[in-house]
């Protein structure tokens, strides 16, 4: 469901938003929706102690390796293997 909005702008603003969707081949409220998207994409979710508690739970992982050139000669040697 659709919702309409009524957001009050001065003149100046108005003629700058105008000029920038037709910059863009755009009615003025597509790209009034198209901006609205990107900002609350733009803007991070959820709660940084969270994420941290993420980041720092995978720095717990103990995976084997190997130096550099090692892993990329293993690498290429599966390749001739197909």
């Amino acid at each position: 469901m659709t919702k309409r909005m009524q957001v009050l702008v001065e003149a100046a603003e108005l003629r700058r938003m105008q000029a920038e969707a037709r910059t863009r081949g755009m009615t003025l409220a597509e790209w009034v929706r198209a901006t609205l998207r990107e900002a609350l994409r733009s803007r991070p979710s959820g709660r940084a102690a969270t994420k941290l508690a993420v980041v720092r739970a995978s720095t717990q992982n103990s995976f084997p390796t190997a130096d550099i050139d090692r892993m990329l000669e293993e690498i290429e040697r599966g390749y001739g293997a197909a």
